[in-house]
Formats: C-alpha cells, structure tokens, sequence
C-alpha cells in the first residue's frame, strides 16, 4: 500500500496514540504538558464526534484497557499491545496478529511462548540494572511483554537473534517522565517503555489492515502520535500529526522530518492532539 503524501478534504477516520498524545501527565486528558487543567482536548473530542469522523485508539495498552477507554472517549475500535490486536464492531470482535511467531508455536499467544522459554528473565539478566518489567501495565498482555529500562535495542535484538529467538523485536514506545525514575535512567535520561514482541507487527501495519477491513483509502485516515512507533502509521494514511514533545527524543525528530507526510504540533500532549483535530474540521 503506497504512502499517500496528503490527506482527502473529507478524513473519515483518525489513528490516535494514547499515552503522550491524546492524554498527558498522569494519563489524564485534563492536563497539558505542564500539568495545568485545560478542556481543550474535551472540547475538540467533542467536535470530532459532531463531525462524524470515527476515532479509533491506537496503544501499547492492552485489550482490556483499551475497552475501557474507549468507551470513555467514544471510540470506534482500538488498536491494543502495539499493532498486536486489533478490535472492533463495539469490543465484540477482534483478532490477534502473530507476526512472525513460528507456526510451531501456533494456539499459543506469544505472550505465553515468550514466558514460557524466559525469554523477559533472561534479558533482563543480560542487561542487569538496565531493564525490567513496566510495572503494573506489563500484566495482561496477550502478545507483547512490556518492558522499562534504557537499553540499545539493536544490541538487544542481536543477542535474541544469538539465542534462536531472532523472530522477536524490541520495540521503543517513547520515554518515561523522569519524576517516574525506578533507577534505571543512565546519567538522568529518561527510561523508555519498550515491547518485546514479535516480528512483522507494528502500529503501522495494524493500521494498513484495519483501514482494508473497513474499506477505507489511505487519504481519508490521518494519526497522530508522539514516539518512533507511532510514525510507522505514517505509511498507512494520508498524513501523521507529532505532538510537540515527540520531539524530546532526537530519534523521532529525524525520522519525522525524513518522511514527507508529517506535520509537527505546536503543543505537545494533549493541546497538540486537539491542534490535530482541529486542522480536521476547519
């Protein structure tokens, strides 16, 4: 499916990441960045709805919590444990994407795969003191292991790889508030929130498949998001929002400006997400 370069006039569907985007400090929808209360973000939701425009939530959260905030915000489906589950037709249906779990595994999650052959322990033991589980959100996930610590990636995937493990990535969801320090942010950098998961999945592709399930062309879906695995949506629709704190990772920044479909926020959190919306409906 190619990149579309610009949205239709007429956006019938918008992408959202949660955390860092749509809700901000605390995960609250009411907070800017610096923690002030603002209904902004309220206000525009609201619009969005007026407007006909399906919302559909995309997260590294899981299943279970996404149905909880997506009846909160009103949502048409959601997009759970980074492009792992995509759900549907108000929670009734969904489906869980194995990416490239080996077939010898098939009628297991990759969750209990991964927990069964302690693959998470013995991680966190070739990295001591720099990974470890995202307490408490790492419980509940049915493909991903969540994970929080300040590791290279590429070197994690390489020693998966040397394991026999080579179908599993490490993913980078975005960084941690440094008030939420557990001890593990090297020389006072943030931690970042990874997910052990397998190959072939993203939020990029659970997009690309949800957008063909509803018969919907690239143009007329737009995301917004704030981390390196939310700009992977922007090959799969017309155009990606960034909030503006997205770009407190250097990361981001350069694969935002290298990609011709992404617009920066003037705000960060969630008066940028309502900037988004807004560029929707005016």
């Amino acid at each position: 499916m190619p990149c579309v370069s610009r949205p239709s006039p007429k956006v019938r569907i918008v992408y959202s990441d949660l955390d860092g985007t749509m809700v901000g400090p605390r995960g609250s929808f009411w907070l800017d960045a610096e923690r002030r209360l603002t209904d902004e973000p309220s206000r525009a939701l609201l619009d969005l709805h007026h407007a006909g425009i399906d919302l559909v939530l995309v997260s590294g959260r899981t299943r279970l919590q996404l149905v909880e905030a997506g009846r909160i915000f009103g949502a048409d489906g959601f997009i759970a444990e980074l492009g792992s589950v995509v759900a549907w037709s108000g929670w009734r249906e969904h489906r869980v994407l194995p990416g490239e779990m080996p077939s010898s595994y098939d009628g297991r999650t990759p969750f209990d795969v991964m927990a069964a052959l302690g693959i998470p322990d013995q991680l966190f033991a070739h990295f001591p003191g720099q990974l470890e589980w995202h307490e408490p959100w790492h419980i509940g996930h049915e493909v991903d292991a969540m994970l929080r610590g300040a590791v290279d990636a590429v070197e994690a995937e390489q020693w998966l790889a040397a394991q026999g493990w080579g179908w599993l990535t490490l993913r980078d969801n975005g960084t941690l508030p440094i008030s939420r320090s557990t001890g593990l942010y090297p020389k006072g950098l943030p931690a970042h929130v990874y997910h052990l998961m397998p190959r072939g999945l993203s939020k990029g592709l659970a997009v690309r498949w949800d957008l063909q399930r509803r018969g919907i062309d690239p143009a007329d879906a737009i995301a917004i998001g704030d981390s390196i695995s939310d700009l992977e949506m922007a090959d799969s629709v017309g155009l990606l929002w960034l909030t503006a704190n997205g770009l407190d990772n250097p990361d981001v920044g350069a694969q935002a400006a290298a990609r011709d479909n992404v617009s920066v926020c003037d705000e960060a959190v969630g008066l940028g997400w309502a900037q988004a919306i807004r560029s929707l409906l005016t």
